[in-house]
Parts: C-alpha cells; sequence; structure tokens
C-alpha cells in the first residue's frame, strides 16, 4: 500500500474507535441502573434504546459523509469527527439524566459515520486485487482496540462508572491531534466528484450503487449478517451476566479475548485465506464459522465453552472484509466514500432493528413471570439470520 502515514492514522482511528466501546461497554449496565434502569431487564431495554438512536443517526449521515470525503476530502471530514466525538465521550462523562446520555448518544452516531470515511482510505490506496484483505486490517485494528478497551476500562472503573468515557475522551482527541500532522490527503484532484444532494441522502445513495450487478445481493447479506453480529454489543454483557453470574472484569476479559482472536483473523489469517479460497469462498466459511458459534453460545452450558468458541466466533469476522472487496471493485474511484457511506448505512440500519429486537428477545426470557427462562434467545436468533445469508451468498457465487 502507498501512503503509509495515511493507513497507520486510518487504523489507529478504528483502534480508538474499539477502544472507546470496549470502555465503556463493561460498565453501561452499571451507568444505565445508576441512571434509572430499575432492574437489569429494564436496564437492557434502555441499552437498546441509545444503540438504535445511536444506528440511526450512522443511517443517516453515513452517505453524506462518504459523499462529502469523496467532494472535499478525507482527512477534513476524520478530523471533525474525531474533534466532536472527543466532545461528546465528556459530555457522557457528565451526564446525570437518561435524556442527556440519549442526545450524546446522537452526536455520537454522527461522528461514528466517519468509518466510511475511514473504509475509503483503505480504498484509496489499495490495489483493486488487494482491497479485501486490507479491509481486514481495520478489522484488526478494531480487534486490537478490543482487547485494550475492557482492560483500559476495568482500570478506570475503579474511579466509577463514568471514569471510562473521560479515558475515551482523552485517546479520541489525541489521535484528532495526531492526524492534523501526520495525515495527508488521499483523494487526488482527479478523484474528486461534485458533491450532489440526492446522492448524499441514504435513498439516493442506495439506488446509485443499486445499479451496479450483484451490489443489492451482498447488501442484503451484509444486513443480515450485521443484525446478528450486533448481538455481542447489545446482550453479551447482559447475557452472561444472567447465565453465568460474569462480574465486569469477567465481561472484560471475553471481550478482549475475543478482539485478539479477530485481530489475529483478520489481520493476519484473511491474507492467506482469499488467496486460495477466492473473497466468495471466504465469505461463505466466515459465514458458517459465524452460525456456529451462535448456535454454541446459546445453548453454552458452562463459561468454559463460551472462551472455546470465541476463535470460531472470530474466524467468522473474515466475511466482511471478503464481502467489501468484492463491493469495492464493482465501483469506481470517485465513488468510494459514496460505497463505503452506503456500507455505513445498511449496518446503521441494522443497528437501529437489532438493539430493540435483541434485548426485547433477552428482556422476555429472562425476566421473572415468562413459563420458561432462556437468556440465550437472541444468539438463536442470530444463528437463523446466519443460515439466510448463507443461502443468498451462495445463490451470488452461482449467478456472479
Amino acid at each position: 500500500m502507498s501512503n503509509k502515514r495515511a493507513v497507520y492514522f486510518i487504523l489507529l482511528t478504528v483502534m480508538i474507535d474499539a477502544i472507546g466501546i470496549g470502555l465503556i461497554m463493561p460498565v453501561m449496565p452499571a451507568l444505565l441502573l445508576d441512571l434509572g434502569g430499575s432492574t437489569l431487564a429494564n436496564a437492557a431495554i434502555w441499552g437498546g434504546i441509545l444503540s438504535t438512536v445511536f444506528a440511526l443517526m450512522q443511517f443517516l449521515f453515513g452517505p453524506l459523509v462518504g459523499n462529502l470525503s469523496d467532494r472535499f476530502g478525507r482527512r477534513k471530514v476524520l478530523l471533525v469527527s474525531l474533534s466532536v466525538m472527543a466532545a461528546d465521550y465528556v459530555v457522557m462523562g457528565f451526564a446525570q439524566s437518561m435524556w442527556l446520555l440519549f442526545v450524546a448518544r446522537i452526536v455520537g452516531g454522527i461522528t461514528a459515520a466517519n468509518h466510511s470515511t475511514a473504509s475509503a482510505v483503505i480504498a484509496d490506496v489499495s490495489p483493486p486485487d488487494e482491497r479485501g484483505a486490507n479491509f481486514g486490517l481495520l478489522g484488526a485494528a478494531f480487534g486490537i482496540g478490543f482487547i485494550l478497551g475492557p482492560v483500559i476500562g476495568g482500570i478506570a472503573a475503579e474511579w466509577g462508572p463514568r471514569a471510562p468515557f473521560f479515558v475515551a475522551a482523552v485517546l479520541a482527541g489525541a489521535i484528532a491531534l495526531f492526524g492534523l500532522f501526520a495525515l495527508d490527503e488521499t483523494v487526488s484532484e482527479e478523484n474528486r466528484r461534485a458533491f450532489e444532494w440526492h446522492r448524499a441522502l441514504p435513498w439516493g445513495a442506495f439506488a446509485q450503487v443499486g445499479k451496479l450487478a450483484g451490489q443489492t445481493r451482498l447488501l442484503i447479506v451484509l444486513f443480515f449478517q450485521e443484525i446478528a453480529f450486533m448481538v455481542y454489543p447489545v446482550v453479551w454483557a447482559f447475557y452472561t451476566i444472567a447465565k453465568f453470574g460474569w462480574d465486569a472484569w469477567l465481561v472484560g476479559l471475553s471481550l478482549g479475548s475475543f478482539g485478539l482472536m479477530m485481530a489475529f483473523s483478520q489481520g493476519v489469517l484473511i491474507r492467506y485465506v482469499i488467496p486460495r479460497l477466492g473473497e466468495h469462498r471466504t465469505a461463505i466459511l466466515g459465514l458458517s464459522m459465524e452460525l456456529l458459534s451462535f448456535v454454541g453460545i446459546a445453548f453454552a452450558p458452562a463459561t468454559w465453552v463460551i472462551f472455546a468458541l470465541l476463535p470460531l466466533s472470530a474466524v467468522g469476522m473474515l466475511a466482511g472484509p471478503a464481502m467489501q472487496g468484492i463491493m469495492s471493485r464493482a465501483v469506481p474511484d470517485n465513488a468510494q466514500g459514496e460505497l463505503q457511506g452506503v456500507v455505513s448505512s445498511v449496518r446503521a440500519v441494522a443497528s437501529i432493528l437489532a438493539p430493540l429486537v435483541m434485548t426485547g428477545l433477552f428482556w422476555a426470557f429472562s425476566r421473572e413471570g415468562w413459563f420458561f427462562e432462556f437468556p440465550g434467545a437472541p444468539f438463536v436468533l442470530s444463528a437463523i439470520l446466519m443460515g439466510i445469508a448463507i443461502r443468498i451468498m451462495w445463490g451470488f457465487g452461482r449467478t456472479a
């Protein structure tokens, strides 16, 4: 890859995003209980609402941010979003009401739309036949962030459930400052594209990308995969507490372990798998491993089984970069930001629906008075969705 400083900055940006998530996930149940969630089940519902509004903003602003980066460049978009993200974490740390936390999640969802721009930078500096593997670097950076985040969050949580938010603010601000001096623009003058409002709106961007052969089917597969994967950030902490009685440190350890497996899978393993299997078969392999891991987690009888299944879950993460590589090669260079904005919006739609569905299932099957308790129900739903995704992806390979 060329422009290595840009790549390093992007990987650090994605890693900081993951660290921010990992920092706050283990303490989020305690914070929600403190702000008004009377029971763990009710706190989970609030967690679903906050995740949904966060994702709604990503859906609305993903294509806009992507199109802005195609026109004005990736550097400006990334630096502004990181700076606002740092301020937003500060607000969350000081929030004394659920409604202020709600507003902060709106702003946070807008800033998180920078993932489309981060992915577009990777597309800018990668040869077309290497994009699938290089998109895996983003997943590896995210995985490393998941390793560091829970560890840092666990230490910071000793000062209370709000402390991790301030740590996340410092990290986001630091990476923005680094980018100010280190990041060069990756969009060349010949690849800048005039900004068009109808393409910056979600439905316009979807229509534009949908004109390309096979893209709609791949976006549908990605949609199902994202809904299924959301079971981890939305339900994991609540599920492991309800079924196994885990403490926050064990939740953090499990997330860190998953991040380690994910970093190896997308940073190292993918560079051996895609050249040998191709992007389509790699996607099928990843989706299949995800299905098996969801079933195993749903019916796991003991804590050790959860940890034994983590490598399987991480291998499943090969599917996303492989599908992004297929899509990126079908899109012209001056529309990579737009494509990544659409991908971001698809993920956001899944993130809008999944928290309410997943936390609703968890609430229904873990509350008192239900005819039987089965907190693993959300993972069963994820397994079913993976089965549908595999069937669609299989058909794509036969018609592509």
